[in-house]
C-alpha cells in the first residue's frame, strides 16, 4: 500500500474495522468507510476519511461505494452468537459478502482482503492446535453465526476459483483491546470479570490477540498474501481460567477457582434466551456458546508469521489495554 492509495473499508465503525481504518491511515491511505445509517460513529471520530452511508446487502450502494477504489477490506459482519432471527446473520454475512465481492469485481478493484474468522476452522481438543488446513463444513458448524461465516468463506473461495476474484482471506481469532464499543462477546466477558461478576469458569480455551495486531495483519495480507489463501491472525492460546486470572491480577481482584461442568448450565442458558426473546438484549449465556465451549479453540498463526511477517504482542498487554479502555469509557462503573 502506497500513500494516497484509495481504499474502501466495510464495517468501519466496528471493533476490527475501525482498527483497520486507523492502521491504513498511518500508511497514508486515502480511506473511504462504509457505515450503515444506524451505526454508531464513535470509533471514527477524528479520523480523516470519507464516510459513505450504505448497507452491504444493497447492490446499488455497494456499486457506488466501490467507485475509484484500488483496494477493499471487507470487514463488515453480523457478529452475534444469539439472535431472535438467525436468518439475519446469513443475510448479512453471506448475502452481504456476495454483494460486496460482485461489486468489487465489477469495479475492477485490484485487491480484496476478506475478514473471515477462526469460526470457519475445526476446533480441537486441548492437546491440538488448529491451523488453516482444518476447514469446517457448514453443516458441522455450531450456531447461526459460525454457519454463516463458513458459508461466506466458501463463497469467496468459489469466486476466486471461478470468477478470478482477487481476494485474500484472513481469519482473526479473538480480538481484544481498546475501542470495543458494543462490546463484543469476549469484551463482555472481560467487563463482567473486571467487575467481579464471574466467580467461576467452564473448561474451555481461546486464542487472544490485540485488535491492532489483527489490523496490521490485514495490511500485511493485502501486501504479501496470496490470492485465495487464508491466514490465521491470532495471538496466544490460553484456558478461560487463565484469562480470568489475568484479568483478576490486572484489576486487583481474586481469581476464580471454581470450575463448572457445562451440562447444568443449559437450563440457565434456556432461561437467559427466554429473557432475551422478551427484551431483545443478547443473553450473557446461550446454548450455542455452551456448545462452542466444549472445544478448546486453540490456533496457530505460524503461516501468517512466515508468509506475512505477522506478529502479535503478549496477551497480557492486550488485556491491560482493553481493561484500561473499558475503565476510561465508563464500562466498569
Amino acid at each position: 500500500m502506497q500513500p494516497g492509495d484509495p481504499i474502501l473499508v466495510t464495517g468501519a465503525s466496528g471493533f476490527v474495522g475501525a482498527a483497520v481504518v486507523r492502521a491504513a491511515l498511518t500508511r497514508g491511505a486515502k480511506a473511504r468507510v462504509l457505515v450503515r445509517p444506524t451505526s454508531p460513529r464513535r470509533n471514527l471520530e477524528g479520523l480523516d476519511c470519507e464516510t459513505v452511508i450504505g448497507d452491504i446487502t444493497d447492490p446499488e450502494a455497494m456499486a457506488q461505494a466501490m467507485g475509484g477504489m484500488r483496494y477493499v477490506f471487507h470487514v463488515a459482519a453480523d457478529y452475534r452468537l444469539w439472535s431472535r432471527d438467525p436468518s439475519e446473520l446469513k443475510r448479512a454475512n453471506v448475502g452481504g459478502t456476495e454483494v460486496v465481492m460482485k461489486a468489487a469485481l465489477a469495479a475492477g478493484v485490484e485487491r480484496i482482503v476478506y475478514t473471515s474468522s477462526v469460526a470457519t476452522l475445526r476446533a480441537a481438543d486441548a492437546a491440538t492446535v488448529v491451523d488453516e488446513r482444518q476447514p469446517l463444513e457448514e453443516a458441522e458448524a455450531v450456531g447461526a453465526y459460525k454457519q454463516s461465516k463458513v458459508a461466506a468463506e466458501r463463497l469467496v473461495e468459489r469466486m476466486v476459483a471461478d470468477e478470478g476474484l482477487p481476494a485474500v482471506i484472513v481469519n482473526p481469532s479473538t480480538p481484544i483491546g481498546p475501542r470495543d464499543v458494543k462490546p463484543t462477546p469476549t469484551g463482555r466477558i472481560l467487563v463482567e470479570a473486571a467487575m467481579g461478576r464471574m466467580p467461576a469458569f467452564v473448561d474451555t480455551g481461546l486464542n487472544l490477540v490485540h485488535v491492532d495486531d489483527v489490523a496490521q495483519g490485514h495490511l500485511a495480507a493485502l501486501e504479501k498474501g496470496e490470492t485465495g489463501e487464508r491466514y490465521i491472525l491470532g495471538g496466544q492460546n490460553l484456558f478461560l481460567r487463565e484469562m480470568l486470572a489475568a484479568v483478576a491480577a490486572l484489576t486487583g481482584r481474586r481469581a476464580p477457582t471454581v470450575g463448572l461442568p457445562r451440562a447444568p448450565l443449559y437450563p440457565l442458558a434456556w432461561a437467559a434466551e427466554g429473557v432475551a426473546w422478551m427484551t431483545g438484549k443478547a443473553p450473557f449465556i446461550s446454548r450455542d456458546a455452551l456448545k462452542m465451549a466444549a472445544h478448546h479453540m486453540f490456533f496457530s498463526s505460524a503461516k501468517a508469521e512466515r508468509a506475512l511477517d505477522y506478529r502479535a504482542r503478549p496477551h497480557r498487554e492486550a488485556l491491560a489495554e482493553a481493561l484500561a479502555w473499558f475503565d476510561a469509557a465508563g464500562y466498569l462503573k
